[in-house]
């Protein structure tokens, strides 16, 4: 198939060699750029843990001056390609909740304490998070009794315009399939397609997405858009897979 990935770098070009080496011919285009928040505020602690949503909070972090102070704190990640971000930026105790935000909160709710607190004291985790973020960790964290820092890391910045090749690829009909990974991507571009002049409501393209949330806003648009049944590259594959 003819596949165009959005996803921002460094992920984008990873996801683009797998699809090669299934034998697709893969189109790159960014929509966001991941921008790093250097001199965010940590807080002063102490924390339970540090909780992430993507393994673009450890790729900003280790930007951070204060990174080192975190290195020695479990680490709960939403999901398996977190979690491994987390160990490459130097976390040694790393879990997964190879899921979404619910799950990672569950997860949250089920793991003990930092050991060296009282007994009695229930410290609160740091979540190092994105400027525009999906779903109600916050929330969900809440509605357990455990509480959340949160700090912006990072912020995604979308893109201008599509590139000119992808918009010549999309209007000839040239890209059977796009891949998807985060809604404000898909909102990215349904937004650069109609700036492009482009009715992806008339295209036969089909739209891979990671989540329902991704695929919303191509479905409100009327682009044909399906979701993975689990937010996991895999599965998203799989769809690909499935014609």
């Amino acid at each position: 198939m003819r596949l165009l990935v959005t996803r921002p770098a460094p992920d984008g070009s990873r996801t683009a060699a797998a699809l090669r080496a299934r034998g697709h011919d893969v189109m790159l285009a960014p929509l966001l750029t991941i921008e790093p928040e250097a001199e965010a505020d940590l807080g002063t602690g102490p924390w339970g843990g540090v909780l992430i949503t993507s393994a673009n909070a450890v790729r900003a972090l280790a930007a951070h001056p204060r990174k080192d102070e975190l290195l020695g704190l479990p680490l709960l990640a939403v999901g398996r390609r977190s979690a491994e971000a987390a160990r490459a930026t130097g976390f040694a105790e790393v879990v997964s909740a190879d899921g979404d935000a619910a799950g990672l909160a569950r997860l949250a709710a089920a793991r003990d304490r930092t050991p060296q607190a009282p007994a009695h004291v229930r410290l609160p985790f740091l979540w190092l998070a994105g400027e525009d973020r999906a779903g109600d960790l916050d929330g969900q964290l809440a509605t357990q009794g455990i509480a959340v820092r949160t700090v912006v890391l990072y912020r995604a910045v979308i893109a201008t315009a599509l590139p000119s090749d992808v918009k010549d690829a999309l209007a000839a009909g040239n890209i059977d399939g796009v891949l998807h990974y985060s809604r404000r991507s898909a909102d990215a571009f349904v937004a650069l397609a109609l700036a492009a002049l482009i009715d992806i409501k008339k295209l036969t393209t089909k739209h891979y997405c990671v989540s329902s949330q991704a695929a919303a806003p191509l479905r409100e648009a009327g682009a044909a858009a399906l979701a993975a049944a689990a937010p996991d590259e895999a599965e998203l594959f799989g769809l690909i897979d499935a014609g």
